[in-house]
């Protein structure tokens, strides 16, 4: 049970500094600002909860480690309810000190947002990305490049 309060924790706050930096401060600290709120909220949670649970605070890291053969799948989808409620209540938490006509730092693909994107490319750049992140946490959590 700790290490599921410690994911559901490190997810709220996840969500509140690094989608809170977008929605309160994204115009004063664009996104190299962003970007370090999110870096050092995981930095801080690593500290705080990497003992206990392995501070994943992602449904993809958890995923990932799972798929190397380091967690079971029972306990994997219990990680994941917990990094979604986490997130849901962080990002609750955010509504209400920003208001409730506020965005919250979601990001978008297409006609509108940034880059006006089509969603292949934003689907492609998603699984790139995202693969790419797996492979750096478990390279330095596990045993060593490319673990899985």
């Amino acid at each position: 049970m700790k290490k599921l309060v410690a994911e559901f924790i490190g997810t709220a706050v996840l969500v509140l500094f690094g989608c809170g930096a977008a929605v309160l401060g994204g115009d004063a600290i664009g996104q190299t600002g962003i970007a370090f709120a999110f870096g050092l909220a995981i930095v801080a949670m690593a500290y705080c909860i990497g003992p206990i649970s392995g501070c994943h605070i992602n449904p993809a890291v958890s995923l990932g480690v799972f798929v190397a053969g380091r967690m079971p799948a029972g306990e994997m989808l219990r990680y994941w309810v917990a990094q979604f409620s986490g997130g849901l209540v962080g990002a609750f938490v955010l509504a209400i000190i920003a208001g409730s006509t506020a965005s919250l730092g979601q990001n978008g693909w297409g006609p509108g947002y940034l880059g006006e994107y089509a969603l292949p490319a934003a689907l492609v750049f998603e699984v790139v990305f995202t693969a790419i992140f797996v492979i750096v946490i478990n390279s330095v959590v596990l045993d060593g490049p490319l673990s899985l």
